[in-house]
This record gives structure tokens, C-alpha cells and sequence, in this order.
């Protein structure tokens, strides 16, 4: 019988995970390549997944390994860790998430494992770091610059920032989404009745912003907010005072039911995207392919996804308010259509377009050639 080509994918908490972005493309990946006749191995950390998670596909392959559960070093022993396992299972190709793991890249290459990462966004610019773990990430990135056989940016804006800082040239696949069916509304709200935020909480992604509009918006409008800081602390604190303030307010905290978050997104009268530090990102795909009115950002990397169909903002709290405000008051009126930030979520930004351009790159790897993939782009 024909040996399978194999694939180890380091660097996320594992399959199937609900954390984050990292967490979601493997949960679409991992399945996919295995369809397309891959042995896959995804690496990840005891307790980040559930055993009878039904969604779970066997065919993949799965390893746990020990590591630091901090938030600064967690990353980088649980990322060493699988790296050193890769090295004596030696897959053909290994796909490496986050330039953390760039450190650990060496190893890889002494052992003749070419090597696909996603460089993620630039982690030493986001606020929650402090000094040190910046240092940290911008060393790995130069790592992950030297030693990554194909690097992938998740936006072309990520792309230039590589070429222009690092001289490196990479492969454009950006996060996907999936147009869902029509689900419930969530029990307690109405269609098109409530302003939704989903983030975790970290000031890059100007959560406390959004918390000063909610002060403004509060006894106006329903309020979902969905997501934490994951280890607790002064925002997470001022979620729960906001949602005991307001009766309209409601804090869920992270919500890791695919479904459930589909839904917030498929009903909400407008949905707040405050993402500042990264390329593409995973949940303003997902929201435009759920149809929902959004909010965002004026940023670089939201404007580049989000084109001409939807509001990009300032970050404060009297400019999120009041954009919020005015799409509420579309939304309500009935006079909000989804059809063309639909239309532009399934043009460029489905998951099987995403895991297709993976598999092309990682199939070039094997064959011994850099990658770099060519495909449909929002430019």
C-alpha cells in the first residue's frame, strides 16, 4: 500500500480547538488535507480540547505534549515541544503556526522537514505584550524569516510589512468563512435587534472603547458581547459591571458553540469590529459571510477585507456610538442587505478556497519547490 504523504501542524492548542484563529483553520484544514490524501498529526496541549467532541474527525491524528501554561511562555515550550516530537517522527512537511515558533525552525531544517508558517500578524506591535515578549517575537519573526521554507501572509498588507522589514516574499491565503444556514435567533434577542461584539479582550482590539460607546448606547439599544481576556483582569471586570448596569447589556463570555456564534452574527443589527494588530481576521470573515452589518476599525487590514461594504471608524468611543447607532437604525427599519458583504465572503474568502491554496503550497514542498500560490484576491 502506497505510503500517504504526512504533515505535522504545530503551534495551535490542537484539534478540535475553539481559541482562536489558529484553532479554527485547523479545524477546516486538518480534515481537508486528510480528504486529499494527507497523514495529518496536529500537536497540541492536554485539556485544550474535548474527547467527545462529535465534530471531531478520527482520520486526524493527534498529539499532546507538556509544556508552560502562562501567557508568556506557553507558546514557546508547548511550540519547542512539538517541534522536538516532529523531529523524531520526521513528517514530510510540517505546517508551523505563529513566528514564535520560529526558534524552533533549526531544528526542523537540520532534521530535513521543510516547513510552511503562517506569520500571523505582527505580535510585536499588539499592546497586551510588554516589552520582553515584543523583543521575543520580533527575534522569532527574523527566525521564522531565515529558516521558514514558505512563509504564508494572511493579508497583503502582512505581506508587504515581510517583504519590506524582513526581505521576504511570501504566499497571500487569508482566513475563510462559511455562509450558514438559517439559524434561531438567540433566545432573549430579536432579528436585527441587538449590537454584537465578539473579541477577546485586549486593548488592540479596542474593547475599551466599545465599552465607553456601551455607555452611551446602553439604555438604547440590546447589547451581546462575547469573548474575555482568558485569564481575567480589569476588562473582563468591567464587561460584568457594564452587563449588571444595563439590563439590555449581556455578557457571555467565550462562547466555543460554532453554531451559537454563527447565529449572534446571522441576527445582529450591527456588529463591532475593533481589531487594530494583524492581517485577516478569522471573525470579521466569518460575520461577513453570516451577512451581518458591520462596524470596524479604520485600519489598513480591515478596509483591505472589508472593501465598500461596510463603516470603518475612528477609535472613540463618541465615533463607535454613534456609527453604531445609525446602522442600528438601518438594521431596524428593515433596510440593511446582506447580499453584497455576502457576496464578497464567498468570493474571497471561503474556507475551501483558503484550505485548497494550503494544500497547493504544502504539495509543492514535497515535491521539493518553494510555493507560491496564486489566487483570487480582494485587491
Amino acid at each position: 500500500m502506497e505510503k500517504l504523504p504526512s504533515v505535522a501542524i504545530i503551534g495551535t492548542r490542537g484539534y478540535p480547538s475553539y481559541y482562536g484563529g489558529f484553532e479554527t483553520a485547523v479545524r477546516k484544514l486538518a480534515p481537508y488535507l486528510v480528504d486529499e490524501g494527507w497523514d495529518v498529526t496536529v500537536y497540541g496541549r492536554h485539556g485544550a480540547t474535548k474527547a467527545d467532541d462529535t465534530s471531531r474527525d478520527l482520520r486526524v491524528k493527534t498529539k499532546t505534549t507538556k509544556g508552560l501554561e502562562t501567557k508568556s511562555l506557553s507558546t514557546l515550550s508547548y511550540g519547542l515541544m512539538a517541534a522536538l516530537d516532529a523531529v523524531k517522527a520526521k513528517p514530510d512537511v510540517a505546517l508551523v503556526m505563529n513566528v514564535a515558533n520560529g526558534f524552533w525552525l533549526p531544528l526542523l531544517k537540520l532534521r530535513g522537514i521543510p516547513t510552511v508558517v503562517n506569520v500571523d500578524g505582527i505580535e510585536w506591535e499588539r499592546a497586551k505584550w510588554g516589552r520582553l515578549a515584543k523583543t521575543v517575537f520580533r527575534l522569532g519573526a527574523r527566525f521564522t524569516a531565515r529558516f521558514g521554507s514558505t512563509l504564508v501572509g494572511d493579508s497583503h498588507e502582512i505581506q508587504r510589512r515581510w517583504n519590506n522589514e524582513f526581505r521576504r516574499e511570501s504566499t497571500f491565503i487569508p482566513y475563510g468563512g462559511d455562509v450558514p444556514e438559517l439559524l434561531p435567533v438567540e433566545q432573549g434577542q430579536e432579528h436585527r435587534g441587538y449590537i454584537l461584539v465578539v473579541a477577546r479582550f485586549v486593548p488592540e482590539n479596542t474593547v475599551s472603547e466599545f465599552f465607553d460607546a456601551i455607555e452611551l448606547l446602553g439604555d438604547t439599544y440590546p447589547v451581546v458581547m462575547v469573548g474575555s481576556t482568558g485569564y481575567g483582569g480589569e476588562l473582563d471586570e468591567r464587561a460584568r459591571a457594564l452587563s449588571e448596569k444595563y439590563d439590555q447589556v449581556k455578557w457571555l463570555g467565550h462562547v466555543s458553540d460554532d453554531k451559537r456564534l454563527l447565529a449572534l452574527w446571522q441576527h445582529a443589527g450591527a456588529y463591532f469590529h475593533g481589531h487594530s494588530v494583524g492581517g485577516t481576521n478569522p471573525a470579521l470573515v466569518q460575520a461577513m459571510a453570516c451577512g451581518a452589518p458591520i462596524v470596524a476599525r479604520n485600519t489598513v487590514y480591515n478596509s483591505e477585507v472589508l472593501g465598500e461594504t461596510a463603516t470603518l471608524v475612528e477609535p472613540s468611543a463618541a465615533s463607535i456610538a454613534s456609527s453604531l447607532a445609525s446602522t442600528m437604525k438601518v438594521s431596524l427599519s428593515g433596510r440593511f442587505d446582506p447580499t453584497p458583504i455576502v457576496a464578497r465572503a464567498s468570493k474571497f474568502y471561503s474556507w475551501s478556497g483558503v484550505c485548497g491554496s494550503y494544500e497547493e503550497v504544502l504539495r509543492h514542498l514535497l515535491k521539493g519547490s518553494d510555493a507560491q500560490v496564486v489566487r483570487g484576491t480582494a485587491e
